[in-house]
């Protein structure tokens, strides 16, 4: 029972990190209809970025509680503009194109990023400074950290702000009109360039915190650490409902729960066959079952289909 407690506490962790990435993919898509698939290496430059500043602060002697929130702030900024500059230069000339188009040169983007981050970070694994205490807390038999339960908190709000804004603000209204028909927003006076702009530093933005989240809950940062974390989090998205909100968010978390549990149990199983090095395999195996038995996924599809 201990494992199984401890197994949901973990997914719920990496759930929490796949539903903030996932978001960024269904915003993208609810917006354009195209999958950003650029996305996972806004998360690692989130991270990369966050450990450069985080290390020259604390070597300054700066106090943990600022250097963790300046890093954090600087890593947001950093992404923002990243998005900003993907939409820009890798989408906007390509928004009347056939889908194909903006598909590969995301994908192409996804490798100018990662042979960047290469080039400026190196390929070798970076230690993330950790300038707190990471206490050890027992729940039920489980062992959770301080910087988990933060993870999840941190990640709670976040999405619980996300929705304030799109259901409660001008800006989402604006966001929800651009989705369900562009062509009718723009004749109501909504500067489509803008919303589209901000959804992609919005997503950027969530994107960079989670990568701030990876980086303080595993201790390492890489260049390659968005790609497999961005597909995840693909998966999520479309296991929850591509363009639905709260679809990303149950999807993120019930695909964090399935891998660990998935990971806790698969040796058993298979009588020892199969590690738990074989939990990448779960995801896929989601969203390979969902494309075929319920391609809306679990909340369904919510942006109206476009001509």
């Amino acid at each position: 029972m201990d494992i199984l407690f401890q197994q949901i506490v973990n997914g719920l962790v990496q759930g929490s990190v796949y539903a903030l990435v996932a978001l960024g993919y269904t915003m993208v898509y609810g917006i354009l209809g195209l999958i950003n698939f650029a996305h996972g290496e806004v998360v690692m430059v989130g991270a990369m970025v966050a450990l450069t500043v985080l290390q020259i602060l604390l070597a300054a002697a700066l106090s943990s509680v600022l250097a963790v929130l300046c890093s954090l702030m600087v890593a947001v900024a950093a992404c923002m503009a990243l998005g900003y500059g993907i939409e820009r230069v890798a989408y906007r000339p390509l928004r009347n194109a056939p889908r194909l188009a903006p598909l590969i040169t995301a994908i192409g983007v996804s490798i100018v990023l990662q042979n960047l981050a290469m080039m400026i970070w190196g390929r070798e694994y970076h230690a993330f400074p950790m300038p707190f205490s990471n206490g050890l807390h027992e729940l039920g038999g489980a062992i959770i950290t301080d910087v988990q339960i933060a993870i999840v908190l941190i990640a709670l709000l976040m999405m619980a702000g996300l929705m304030l804004l799109i259901h409660r603000s001008r800006f989402g209204r604006s966001m929800r009109a651009v989705a369900e028909n562009p062509s009718a927003a723009a004749l109501m006076g909504v500067d489509i360039n803008r919303v589209i702009s901000a959804t992609f530093m919005l997503g950027s933005a969530l994107a960079a915190v989670a990568g701030f989240m990876v980086s303080a809950n595993y201790g390492i940062v890489h260049y390659y650490m968005g790609f497999m974390l961005g597909l995840k989090a693909f998966t999520a998205a479309v296991l929850g409902g591509i363009g639905n909100l709260r679809g990303a968010m149950l999807g993120g978390v019930v695909l964090g729960l399935i891998e660990s549990l998935g990971a806790g149990y698969i040796g058993d199983l298979s009588g020892g066959f199969f590690g738990s090095n074989y939990q990448d395999v779960f995801a896929f195996f989601v969203l390979i079952a969902v494309l075929v038995f319920r391609p809306s996924g679990l909340l369904g599809e919510r942006v109206a289909e476009r001509a």
